[in-house]
């Protein structure tokens, strides 16, 4: 498949060694918070497969959708940008009177932005973005949609390409790989790529049942495009790690995410990498994981910005 080269790869492989002394089992981490485009985050990986993809198509603009706050849309609305074309993201809920962090960047890169309610993008976003992008080819672009997260066939195809950059850099036995999980795209392409270690997805929303039926659908996608067929074991989803909902994590999550600032210098956000770090730090205290662990950082500091009031007192 044609693939960009937008991040600058291949990221670090490193070890955590005072919190690996903290805890008593040795944590490594694979730094996909330094990628380096759109300054930050695992997104590039899968849009080198979609940007690519556009550019065969003829596309002018792209478009896709996600929270807010959405990583993903940021990390898109920078690439489209990077390569000449318009972006478009359709965003869940109502813009706030003064934007910050991933919504400030969208805006600052002249994305267009709509947006819609809870319920309608959970029932409807597909349809939402058919519908603009009928509107936008009424007005001469040619649109290319991305789904949420890029997390499809397509965008997996980047996490296979990333199983395969780690196998080349570490020869340490790992026996657990950890990596959150929000629409699945990522633990998919990580499965199919044939890491040996146990791959341990952890949910950031939804439930192990929704996540393991979309890495499921993602990954016969991939096998559609030539990847090799999803194995029956070595990956699992863990849950009870959400917190109360998306994007909002309990005081416990944010105390995991300063033990690491403060022992690493590392940072981690309350929506994905701080709830995976926390499953980390809860279960092998608990002795129910072992070393080595890989910590896969998928990057999403922005996730902090707005945030300090639900750090007081840390």
């Amino acid at each position: 498949m044609p693939r960009l080269s937008l991040a600058r790869l291949p990221t670090p492989v490193e070890p955590l060694t005072r919190l690996s002394a903290h805890l008593g089992v040795e944590v490594w981490i694979k730094r996909d918070d330094l990628t380096g485009f759109g300054l930050s985050g695992n997104k590039v990986r899968k849009l080198d497969f979609h940007l690519a993809a556009a550019r065969e198509q003829g596309a002018t603009g792209v478009l896709t959708t996600g929270g807010l706050q959405s990583n993903h849309c940021r990390a898109t609305v920078l690439a489209a940008r990077r390569l000449g074309l318009e972006a478009g993201v359709l965003l869940r809920g109502d813009l706030p009177p003064t934007a910050d962090a991933n919504l400030l960047l969208d805006q600052l890169a002249g994305a267009w932005i709509r947006t819609c309610t809870v319920e309608a993008y959970r029932d409807a976003r597909e349809e939402l973005l058919t519908a603009w992008a009928e509107e936008l080819r009424s007005r001469g672009v040619v649109p290319y949609v991305i789904p949420e997260g890029g997390s499809d066939g397509l965008g997996a195809l980047g996490f296979v390409a990333a199983a395969r950059e780690l196998a080349g850099q570490s020869e340490l036995p790992f026996e657990r790989v950890v990596v959150a999980v929000g629409s699945g795209g990522t633990l998919a392409g990580l499965a199919l790529g044939g890491l040996h270690p146990q791959i341990s997805g952890v949910a950031v929303c939804d439930d192990a049942p929704t996540f393991e039926r979309r890495v499921r659908e993602i990954a016969a996608q991939a096998g559609t495009l030539g990847s090799d067929p999803l194995p029956a074991s070595g990956w699992e989803v863990v849950e009870g790690y959400q917190g109360p909902a998306y994007a909002v994590a309990t005081p416990e999550i944010w105390q995991t995410i300063t033990l690491v600032a403060r022992l690493e210098g590392i940072l981690l956000d309350p929506v994905y990498t701080g709830k995976a770090m926390h499953a980390l730090v809860s279960e092998t205290r608990a002795g129910r994981w072992g070393g080595p662990i890989l910590f896969w950082h998928t990057g999403g500091a922005f996730g902090l910005f707005g945030r300090g009031r639900e750090v007081v007192g840390l």
